[in-house]
């Protein structure tokens, strides 16, 4: 399938959006933390309050977005239970098994998972010049996240199986809801992914059982950052870009998340400037700028 060009560089630029707000969810992930959240609590109160606010704003604007088929609903699993909560738990069973830049750079091996997939699923052609922007990424993700020169010094297989599974799980997203496009709008898509998120993620966390420290300020501006600017609008600007580009070239250019979050550490959160890192968040966005030159 042929796109225009002008549509394929919007759907780049909501992508490259979408991850620059991911970008964002550290800055809200310790406001959580503060309050006396947990990690599995957090991403609990992140889709909930995904999905309540979510369903509001839809009652208002949008009901049709509610009609789905029940045969279908086994999309929204695959993007709420098999790829949003799965990568979550993965993830922070990465972070609490090895240092927190190692668990990063291994959830950005998703790339690599999205072209295979794609190439299976959608016969998407793996290029000469998505190899090359994807190995720049991986680098790019490395230097960033310190692993080079320092090293990664020990680390445990279940941490790698960890970290590699949460790549999977966010790889995932892409290949169900370009499956779920099909039918459905991108509103009828990130609504139900943060509904299963929830489902899943509530019981998982018992939320319930510290649902008082969800009236601490910091837990109310935390869930309400995390839950809109970090969840509803990323993942409705991501669903959007995947109309006009393929999932390989998307999972590359939301790499860009990295590179956000490394530029707020630097100047929110005053984090050490390293000519390694500079070069990390040069390499990302050379990798960014080649996707987006015509062959």
């Amino acid at each position: 399938r042929k796109w225009s060009l002008p549509m394929q560089k919007k759907a780049y630029l909501s992508i490259i959006s979408a991850a620059a707000l991911w970008g964002c969810i550290g800055v809200f992930l310790r406001l959580l933390t503060a309050a006396g959240l947990d990690s599995m609590e957090s991403v609990a109160v992140r889709s909930t309050v995904a999905a309540i606010l979510y369903f509001f704003w839809l009652l208002f604007t949008d009901r049709a977005a509610f009609r789905v088929r029940l045969q279908d609903l086994w999309y929204f699993v695959g993007t709420g239970i098999f790829s949003v909560l799965f990568f979550n738990w993965c993830y922070f069973n990465a972070i609490s098994l090895s240092a927190l830049s190692v668990a990063a750079v291994l959830l950005y091996t998703s790339p690599v998972f999205v072209m295979l997939l794609s190439a299976l699923c959608f016969q998407e052609p793996i290029t000469p010049r998505k190899i090359g922007a994807l190995l720049l990424t991986f680098c790019g993700c490395v230097l960033v996240a310190g692993l080079f020169p320092a090293g990664v010094g020990s680390i445990s297989a279940a941490a790698v199986l960890f970290g590699l599974g949460s790549g999977f799980g966010y790889a995932l997203y892409s290949i169900f809801s370009k499956l779920a496009l099909k039918r459905y709008s991108p509103s009828t898509i990130t609504f139900y992914t943060f509904l299963f998120s929830a489902l899943g993620s509530l019981p998982l966390s018992r939320l319930w059982e510290d649902a008082s420290l969800l009236l601490d300020p910091r837990a109310i501006l935390g869930g309400l950052g995390i839950g809109v600017l970090c969840c509803i609008l990323p993942y409705l600007l991501y669903t959007e870009g995947l109309r006009w580009a393929e999932p390989g070239k998307a999972a590359i250019l939301a790499t860009v998340e990295p590179f956000v979050a490394a530029l707020i550490g630097i100047f929110a959160f005053h984090e050490a400037v390293t000519p390694y890192k500079l070069l990390g968040m040069a390499a990302i966005f050379g990798a960014i700028l080649i996707l987006n030159r015509r062959p």
